[in-house]
């Protein structure tokens, strides 16, 4: 999503589909009450689903500019370091899918607080941890409870807002999804620099259950959900169905590919700008979390080029875009590394937005479940790939990374390149 989920389809993400209210009843369906544009539920529902994205993605990339302190505190190496964004980062790709399926049964909104309070209080735990293994713990279960956000949320919209404001609606949960990334990443640098690492998590823990009790306090009772009785027996079919397609595994592995590259990037440059020639500071390395700005503008600009020249003939340019970028940072020149950084984040988002668009736009019923595995995807690239950078780093330092990106990213265009030649399912999906 930025790292976030970003420009999923406004279907209900659930990872199993969602029985329509009032069936399994004997008088029928009841019918949909939906929240309307203007009114105060539809301004509450935003304001908590904002708080919602904000505090999911702050708390989960928090982590990531802390690295260099991490190593040198624990007598870490870079890849080491990474452990604590990527057992997180890992362990959430498994969680959504199976939280997603307990949220048919439990409802959204319970889930979605127990969710944010435990992953704020964990994260304030986290600054009291006394060596590497107790962090590491702490973020794992950390990866677990934040499972109940990202694909609940938009099982939420998509039951409770009204057709014609859901667009708005994901758009707002997205921006705070983002800007949640962002900022975490922002706040974290800032306060390492001048406070400690400790103080940094401490900060945003807090300002985590801030957030979760406004978001408890804030977010309107479902009144469409209906639990569901049969999802977990839907399940093998469902997975054999997206499996079997010919376009969604290699969107699936798209989804692996970009957030993998673009999470290692953000990984491994502060040791970069950190040592000499640049010998930057902690808090000014941190201010490249501003570029997320541009992904955020690239995200809704790509939208627009697709509806004029269609996803199959703009999905390789933005992944060829992401590629240029990162080769740009193998210079020994600020400007040219802060150029390089901002064409691969615009390059990332744009190239994010299509093909997550593109997994709701073909995937048949249930969608959700279709979504839900490429979140699933996208979160393990994080993982793996973010932690094999690192290994590469040890090898021949930021050039060894670049080298490593640089290979899966190429093939991330082939695979954009195959996908030009996919014929669309039908009139649905050939519109875009």
């Amino acid at each position: 999503m930025s790292d976030s989920s970003l420009a999923f389809a406004p279907a209900a993400p659930s990872a199993i589909p969602v029985s329509a209210p009032g069936s399994g009843s004997g008088s029928g369906p009841a019918p949909r009450t939906a929240i309307a544009k203007g009114s105060i539920e539809f301004k509450r529902s935003n304001r908590a689903l904002f708080f919602g994205g904000f505090s999911t993605f702050s708390l989960l990339y928090c982590i990531q500019p802390l690295f260099p302190l991490l190593s040198h505190q624990f007598h870490l190496t870079p890849a080491q370091s990474s452990w604590s964004l990527s057992v997180s980062s890992g362990l959430l790709a498994i969680s959504l899918v199976l939280l997603s399926a307990v949220s048919d049964r439990v409802g959204r909104k319970p889930l979605m607080v127990a969710s944010m309070f435990s992953a704020a209080i964990l994260t304030i735990l986290s600054a009291f941890a006394q060596d590497y293994a107790q962090l590491l713990a702490i973020r794992a279960a950390l990866g677990v409870a934040l499972g109940g956000m990202p694909a609940v949320a938009m099982a939420y919209l998509g039951e409770e807002i009204e057709g014609p404001s859901l667009g708005l609606s994901m758009g707002l949960y997205i921006a705070g999804s983002a800007f949640g990334g962002m900022s975490g990443r922002l706040i974290a640098s800032m306060l390492s620099d001048f406070l400690s690492w400790r103080w940094a998590l401490g900060v945003l823990g807090v300002a985590g259950v801030l957030a979760a009790a406004e978001f408890w306090r804030s977010l309107p009772a479902s009144k469409n959900f209906v639990p569901s009785t049969k999802g977990w027996n839907a399940l093998p079919h469902a997975i054999k169905q997206h499996f079997s397609d010919r376009g969604l595994p290699w969107l699936f592995c798209l989804a692996f590919v970009l957030m993998g590259c673009f999470v290692s990037l953000y990984n491994y440059i502060g040791y970069r700008l950190l040592a000499a020639p640049f010998g930057l500071r902690q808090s000014t390395v941190g201010l490249l979390a501003f570029l997320y700005l541009i992904g955020i503008f690239s995200s809704v600009w790509a939208g627009r080029l697709v509806d004029r020249l269609g996803r199959r003939g703009v999905l390789w340019i933005m992944l060829s875009v992401m590629l240029s970028g990162i080769v740009l940072t193998l210079f020994d020149s600020l400007p040219l590394i802060v150029i390089g950084m901002a064409l691969a984040t615009f390059g990332f988002f744009a190239s994010h937005s299509i093909a997550s668009s593109w997994v709701s736009r073909r995937a048949r019923a249930p969608q959700a479940l279709a979504s839900a595995f490429y979140l699933l995807f996208y979160y393990l690239g994080s993982s793996l790939i973010g932690s094999a950078s690192g290994m590469m780093w040890g090898f021949d330092g930021w050039t060894g990374v670049i080298i490593m990106l640089g290979l899966c990213l190429g093939g991330g265009v082939l695979i954009a390149l195959r996908l030009r030649h996919l014929q669309p399912l039908g009139a649905r999906e050939a519109v875009g």
